[in-house]
């Protein structure tokens, strides 16, 4: 690669978009060289744009604060100085799918952090070590689009990696029954304890949309590509919770599995310590050396200690014990504007350009 790809950030001042930001610096294949946002932050310093609302703890890097911020909704104008976007927008569903739509079609690769087009048939939903071979249906999508380089990636839901991955690396056991519960991060509504002090010493048993989706997505990164479509599997059948608490950063969930072939509890923690994927093989810059980190202490994993596990990219699982009603039980964790949110956008990103897929305009 000579010099670093240019990459776009839409929706730059949101949470995630400043997550984006952060993880970008210094990267070494790709640097900013634009932001977007909607048109009331457009023709601002980035620091303007963003003024007391930076919501992380890393500073604002210096390298962004002086760019202008240019109108997102004016698309050939950010697409004339990218090689490839970030997708954190904050619109209805119908306004993402259309604009993502139309940075594709300006032969501008999407990567995209947005839910809107998750279910779109020929557009590739990928955790990175567990679906690289969906990349593969991005011909049939540019064919659509009628583009020569520019399409559209999305991630999945940022709760579905403290438990996806467990399961996945079980394939071969036909995992059949999973009961999921998730405790779900403040950050993941985009909010901090300053923004929403209701959630101080609170729980809120709701998150709108979210049990459909923890239930479904995975099976979409179980599924295949058949007939220039991503197919979800049949199985394993999954019922969820979705619980907002008062933590900051990192996602729990408590699963319990059922399996066709149950396995032992070596197998799963063999199989779970063995367990890796395209960007462990690839080295790619954002990739855990190892995806599926296990702890023995019975009080593991817990967000405080264990989020930042290989800079949050990797996902953590403790109390793997035998079930009285299921086969197994355990605790997952993933932090999830990290592995969950902006951090798997790049990391997709770095596999779409070691495969070939995003490259220099």
């Amino acid at each position: 690669m000579k010099g670093k790809l240019k990459a776009g950030v839409l929706g730059a001042t949101g949470m995630v978009g400043q997550r984006f930001i952060t993880l970008l610096e210094n990267h070494p294949w790709f640097e900013v060289s634009a932001v977007a946002a909607s048109p009331r932050s457009a023709g601002k310093t980035y620091e303007e744009a963003v003024g007391g609302r930076w919501k992380l703890d890393a500073p604002m890097p210096e390298a962004v604060k002086n760019m202008t911020v240019l109108n997102v909704n004016d698309v050939e104008a950010v697409a004339d100085q990218v090689d490839f976007v970030f997708s954190a927008v904050d619109m209805t569903k119908d306004e993402i799918r259309a604009i993502e739509e139309a940075y594709a079609r300006a032969e501008t690769p999407v990567v995209s952090n947005n839910s809107a087009h998750r279910w779109t048939p020929d557009v590739p939903m990928v955790v990175p070590e567990l679906n690289p071979e969906h990349l593969d249906i991005i011909p049939v999508q540019k064919k659509r689009l009628g583009t020569s380089r520019g399409f559209i990636l999305v991630k999945p839901n940022c709760s579905i990696q403290s438990y996806t991955p467990m399961l996945f690396a079980l394939k071969e056991f036909h995992p059949t029954e999973v009961v999921a519960t998730t405790y779900q991060a403040i950050s993941g509504a985009g909010k901090t304890f300053r923004d929403w002090p209701e959630m101080v010493g609170n729980i809120i048993p709701y998150i709108g949309g979210e049990e459909e989706k923890s239930e479904q997505e995975p099976l979409r990164i179980f599924g295949h590509i058949e007939n220039g479509q991503i197919v979800k599997a049949a199985g394993p059948i999954i019922t969820t919770q979705c619980i907002r608490v008062p933590v900051q950063d990192g996602h729990t969930a408590a699963v319990f599995m059922k399996f066709e072939k149950k396995p032992s509890k070596e197998e799963i923690l063999a199989r779970w310590a063995a367990f890796k994927g395209r960007p462990q093989e690839l080295r790619l810059p954002s990739a855990p050396e190892q995806f599926i980190h296990y702890i023995d202490e019975p009080n593991r994993p817990q967000v405080l200690l264990d989020r930042d596990c290989e800079h949050g990219m990797a996902v953590t699982a403790g109390r793997l014990r035998e079930d009285t009603l299921y086969d197994y039980k355990f605790v997952g964790l993933s932090h999830n504007t990290l592995r969950g949110a902006a951090g798997g956008g790049v990391l997709s990103a770095e596999l779409l350009t070691a495969e070939g897929y995003i490259s220099a305009k």
